[in-house]
């Protein structure tokens, strides 16, 4: 009977075993699986044609969505800008089931309108510029921006016209920054000039004005590429801005933190999803010479990603 019962006894701890080493081996799939269910998914909606120019700010996107459980999908057009093609690309997001969106609009002033088709519409995060619906923007001060750009070409001006590049004339942010610069040059008499995009001839201008990244970035290939001998203001802190700018391709840039930028608009876009989000400030920016750029104080501005590495 003793026997019998130890028999008994070891076939329970035997089969406790056994559903415990099989419990171990599913735990952590089960939590995984778990986790990947309450993933937020983000989609990321640029105005570019690519993301090259936005690489610091991917990385500050990526690892505020890597702390905060969300992924990412980034979408860009196949034309710089093109109002209608990102509205089709939004509504497509909330029809597929964004949790929420991070927006560079090219038109913030139709893209409202688009918003209001859906009844599932989610938190929308914009950049650059400010649009009537979404749960906040991410960008610096665009008129205290423009003032200052226009300050700084007022430092070296001595004669002649300013062309003033309006590369994406339905983005209201850029647009507050070429007209708060234009209000200062023609404030101090000096004489402006908007276009589109420089001639292909290249400008007959001294000076040149472009007021967003992608716009500084060309205009600044083509100068060097092309020869031109106009002196470049504009906007940007991407690593091709900043060797430009070492180089005097240009003469001066306003710079804020891209990936600070993509930090918080991910943060943003995930605390409005849970209900937490708060107003956010205008990013600080600088006005940024060729001998301003190895400044300690610019060192995080200009290169987050080796500055960070470096603590």
């Amino acid at each position: 009977m003793r026997e019998r019962k130890s028999k008994v006894i070891e076939i329970v701890l035997l089969g406790v075993l056994g559903a415990l080493a099989l419990l171990c081996l599913a735990a952590p799939q089960l939590f995984r699986d778990r986790k990947q269910l309450q993933l937020l998914s983000i989609s990321v909606l640029l105005r570019d044609t690519d993301t090259s120019g936005w690489t610091v700010a991917r990385q500050g996107m990526e690892q505020a969505a890597d702390e905060l459980d969300a992924e990412l999908r980034f979408l860009t057009l196949t034309t710089y800008s093109d109002g209608a093609e990102q509205e089709e690309l939004l509504l497509r997001e909330l029809d597929g089931g964004a949790d929420g969106l991070v927006l560079v609009p090219a038109d913030p002033i139709a893209l409202p309108a688009a918003l209001l088709q859906r009844t599932n519409t989610c938190p929308v995060v914009t950049l650059e510029s400010a649009m009537d619906g979404s749960a906040g923007t991410v960008s610096p001060d665009n008129v205290q921006l423009g003032r200052q750009l226009a300050q700084a070409l007022l430092e070296d001006w001595d004669g002649g016209t300013v062309l003033l590049v309006n590369s994406a004339p339905g983005c209201t942010g850029v647009t507050e920054r070429i007209q708060a610069a234009q209000q200062t040059l023609e404030g101090e008499n000096v004489p402006t000039k908007r276009v589109r995009d420089l001639p292909q001839s290249g400008p007959e201008e001294r000076w040149v004005m472009t007021f967003d990244a992608s716009s500084t970035q060309h205009t600044a290939e083509r100068k060097v590429t092309e020869e031109f001998s106009f002196a470049l203001y504009g906007v940007g802190s991407s690593t091709a801005i900043t060797a430009q700018l070492e180089q005097g391709t240009i003469s001066a840039v306003a710079a804020w933190s891209d990936y600070a930028a993509g930090y918080l608009a991910v943060r943003q876009t995930v605390e409005q999803v849970r209900g937490t989000g708060e107003e956010l400030a205008p990013l600080p920016f600088s006005i940024l010479r060729k001998e301003d750029i190895y400044a300690p104080e610019n060192q995080k501005l200009l290169f987050p990603i080796m500055s960070s590495s470096g603590r």
